[in-house]
């Protein structure tokens, strides 16, 4: 009898020892939504992001993460000279008497996202993805672009290399909402080949520089921090 409480102990232990193990497993294995381990492609500036309900957002700002914020600041911080000269920086000292948080470099990063992601989605034929991005006629433009190339049995291929140059040429405020002025000058390969293949516009092996003028507008007197594009113009090269 004496050896068998030791014994009776040891049991004991060991099924106290299992329980604990279980009740462990049970909360280090379980997921809080905390985790990541997925890419979050226009989340913005330094990284592409893709936020709530739009699948090209200008996400708010303030939350620390340039990838969520297209066109605001993350934090105070020096700005360069904007590019067009006197008119361009009087426009743009307007714009922040309007929103004290417009912050020029911020502004041409996000542009500049702006541009690529726009660029793909009209590339790609993806509507729904420019709609968030894009003023009602600006939208109205792009998507009867793309019926015009669908309908004609066409394939549009643009790829954009890189850019070269994205210069603030013109800033000023209509009422409560702020215009910007971007030239973007970028090298690009473009091509547009029919149903059966064959290019019949461009050329997939040679890489161009293309001049573009977008115009971003914002209502200053909105909590909405999105920037909309409303007009676009390409020189004559």
């Amino acid at each position: 009898m004496g050896e068998g409480f030791p014994f009776f102990d040891i049991i004991l232990f060991a099924l106290i020892a299992a329980f604990l193990v279980l009740r462990l497993r049970s909360v280090l294995g379980r997921r809080d939504g905390h985790e990541g381990g997925y890419a979050d492609p226009f989340k913005q500036h330094d990284q592409v992001a893709q936020k709530d309900d739009k699948v090209v957002h200008l996400p708010p700002r303030g939350n620390g993460d340039a990838a969520d914020d297209l066109f605001g600041p993350r934090q105070p911080k020096e700005e360069s000279a904007p590019a067009g000269g006197g008119d361009v920086a009087a426009g743009i000292h307007q714009i922040k008497k309007a929103d004290s948080s417009f912050n020029l470099d911020e502004f041409v990063a996000g542009a500049k996202a702006a541009f690529e992601m726009i660029l793909g989605a009209f590339t790609s034929g993806d509507s729904g993805s420019l709609k968030p991005l894009l003023s009602p006629e600006v939208h109205g433009n792009f998507v009867e672009a793309i019926r015009r190339r669908e309908h004609a049995g066409e394939r549009c291929e643009d790829q954009l290399i890189g850019i070269k140059k994205a210069d603030i040429v013109e800033a000023y405020m209509r009422d409560r909402v702020a215009h910007v002025t971007v030239k973007f000058v970028s090298d690009q390969v473009r091509a547009t080949r029919d149903e059966n293949g064959d290019v019949v516009d461009g050329d997939p092996n040679v890489i161009i520089e293309v001049v573009d003028s977008w115009t971003f507008a914002r209502d200053t007197r909105s909590r909405d921090p999105n920037w909309i594009l409303v007009a676009t113009e390409s020189p004559e090269q």
